[in-house]
């Protein structure tokens, strides 16, 4: 298990929520038919967005030791994907927290409110492509597989689904049709998960050093992918079932959404812990 990395656990899985939140509640606010005091509320959900993404930014220098060395790693943006990673991060960040900042406070045309949030869209999309070439290194055999993005992906989209669907209902956003499709691209979602870590898994006995198999650096694999899944499945059932039940329970919702989080976050560690060096 990789736990001593906590600063890059958190960071990649906080800020992969809150791009795939920002994206659906950005679409949900562009093309649907809520009245226009339900899209304010929405808007102004998205705060707990931009606490995820203030987290996760706040873990994240803890690994690199101070602000100041973020700053000082954009010197390499030219050649560096955790350069990218910083820029389009904070870009993201700026960007979509600018938005919001003027849709509460009434200010600005809502032409430009729209173009800062198609933007900070696009721009989390390109985040999230710097996030997996950081670790896309052809040095570190366990982590230059196409598992790494996939996973990445799907932690943004399950984790940001459901956040999103909490909100939009807090918000008092009414739309059957809504909570369905969100059900059956989490549901889809999950299942790919699952298959996608079993897939890594299997192939982890193919992946070797000179002292030291891949397959070795996590000895209690099955139990803690079987943890991790239990955990996804009946935390996606219960916020479903909050979801879609008349009484709307927020409680269980948010209880399944965490318990899918806790589950995102011990993949993560375990990524981090099957961290090896090629050749050594």
């Amino acid at each position: 298990m990789g736990w001593h990395e906590w600063p890059l656990i958190f960071f990649t899985v906080f800020a992969q929520t809150a791009v795939g939140a920002f994206i659906v509640m950005g679409l949900i606010t562009l093309f649907g038919k809520a009245d226009a005091h339900v899209k304010t509320a929405i808007t102004r959900n998205m705060f707990f967005i931009w606490v995820f993404m203030g987290l996760g930014f706040m873990a994240s220098t803890m690994h690199l030791g101070s602000p100041m060395r973020a700053i000082n790693a954009l010197n390499q943006i030219g050649t560096s994907w955790l350069s990218r990673e910083i820029l389009f991060g904070s870009m993201f960040f700026g960007l979509g927290g600018l938005y919001w900042l003027l849709s509460v406070i009434n200010k600005g045309s809502e032409s430009i409110r729209k173009g800062l949030m198609v933007a900070a869209m696009v721009i989390g999309v390109v985040f999230m492509v710097a996030m997996t070439n950081v670790y896309i290194i052809d040095t570190v055999p366990t982590w230059d597989t196409p598992f790494t993005g996939q996973s990445f992906t799907l932690t943004a989209v399950i984790c940001g689904v459901m956040l999103s669907l909490i909100l939009m209902r807090g918000a008092k956003l009414e739309c059957p049709r809504l909570g369905k499709v969100t059900a059956i691209v989490a549901s889809v979602a999950a299942v790919t998960m699952a298959m996608v870590t079993m897939s890594m898994v299997a192939d982890l006995p193919n992946i070797h050093s000179a002292i030291i198999a891949a397959s070795e650096l996590v000895p209690n694999m099955a139990e803690i992918q079987n943890l991790r899944f239990v955990l996804v499945f009946v935390g996606l059932a219960a916020w479903m079932w909050a979801m879609r039940s008349e009484s709307r329970s927020m409680p269980i919702a948010v209880i399944g959404f965490a318990m899918v989080l806790v589950a995102e976050l011990i993949g993560r560690s375990v990524f981090f812990g099957l961290h090896m060096t090629a050749g050594m």
